[in-house]
């Protein structure tokens, strides 16, 4: 198979779909690559590392869409590559679909088969490719949060940790799944006061036992969450409903219960964000301030850091697109419930319910 990796294009992306291992092994089950020219400079990658274990180097993005049966990115295709896709080719990416109907539309036009990494979930219900960049944006979540803590950022002017005879900030996290969790573990550890919501009694239980003294559990309802806006400083939005537009669980005439130069980073935002203010932004201007509440929306978080991102992504996506590459879509899909799971559109049609119920589209059963 012929398969493509075009440089990312989204404004301060700086991660590569492979790494050097796997042009490798791709190149050794006799597989072609193309790794478009500069793709993997923004995660310390160059071109020679992967030309050496048999990547084609091609300067140009159009040639690498035009020959590949399969393309792997990170980030989904932009307004400027719709024009790229064709009928038939596969394509390997995260799509987070129900937050952009446009992109919706354009990959339907164009007959494509887009498998996103996203909704690729194994028989028990764990999401392989997603949990390690949600691990990153949970960990990130805590560390640009307390930058723009700062006053100088827009912040109360707090440290996250507070120091002896001055009391630590107060950090909520909506969400006790693989984001919150990294989010509760980075600020429990830097000193802050945590408290986790979610709506799973077990999971709570569960991190209730895992977790430091200084973090506390609540179970998460509209009114459990209006209370605890007036007491927090940083606030996390961590929910996922996979496939499906993140739910709005805090309303913008709520922000006025939030003290003035508290921080909001809404990790949801790939997936419309879970705050009614939140819109997306970029590493380049990442912020914006509503009702005195500083907003952090960065749509690509983990693309920040582009070499700790790039490998963890490449470690997850590894066996999957090998998978793909020796069998053909239709029979990895066939083969693995996992792959099934992420087929989103296929050639025209919407195959996942979630996407479809969004924007009122019609559902396709996925038949192989």
């Amino acid at each position: 198979m012929i398969v493509g990796i075009p440089k990312e294009i989204k404004e301060h992306e700086y991660r590569v779909a492979i790494t050097p291992a796997g042009v490798e092994s791709l190149s050794h089950a006799g597989h072609k690559v193309f790794v478009e020219k500069e793709a993997g400079l923004g995660s310390g990658i160059r071109d020679d590392e992967y030309a050496d274990v048999g990547a084609t180097i091609v300067p140009c993005a159009a040639d690498i869409w035009r020959e590949s049966e399969l393309i792997v990115k990170v980030k989904e295709p932009l307004p400027s590559e719709y024009g790229l896709l064709k009928s038939g080719q596969v394509i390997f990416t995260f799509f987070h679909f129900a937050a952009n109907r446009e992109l919706t539309d354009a990959v339907c036009r164009a007959d494509a088969v887009a498998i996103a990494y996203e909704t690729i979930r194994t028989p028990d219900g764990l999401h392989p490719i997603l949990t390690p960049m949600s691990e990153v944006a949970g960990r990130m979540s805590i560390q640009e949060g307390a930058k723009y803590l700062e006053r100088p950022q827009l912040g109360r002017g707090l440290l996250l940790g507070g120091v002896p005879g001055v009391a630590p900030a107060h950090v909520g996290i909506i969400g006790g799944g693989v984001v919150g969790t990294n989010a509760a573990k980075v600020a429990a550890g830097l000193g802050a006061w945590v408290t986790i919501l979610d709506i799973n009694l077990e999971r709570l239980r569960y991190l209730d036992d895992i977790m430091p003294e200084n973090v506390a559990t609540l179970k998460s309802d509209s009114y459990t969450i209006r209370s605890l806006l007036g007491e927090v400083d940083l606030l996390i939005g961590a929910v996922l409903i996979e496939g499906a537009r993140a739910p709005c669980l805090v309303k913008a005439a709520d922000l006025k219960l939030m003290k003035s130069g508290s921080v909001i980073v809404d990790v949801a935002i790939d997936q419309g964000g879970c705050f009614e203010t939140s819109r997306p932004t970029t590493h380049g201007d990442p912020t914006y301030v509503v009702d005195g509440v500083v907003h952090y929306c960065v749509a690509n978080m983990p693309g920040a850091v582009g070499r700790t991102s790039t490998y963890a992504l490449a470690n997850a996506t590894h066996e999957y697109l090998m998978e793909i590459a020796h069998k053909g879509w239709r029979k990895a899909a066939a083969d693995n419930p996992a792959i099934c799971h992420g087929i989103n559109i296929l050639r025209g049609a919407v195959t996942n319910k979630a996407v479809a119920e969004t924007f009122g589209l019609k559902f396709a059963e996925l038949k192989l």
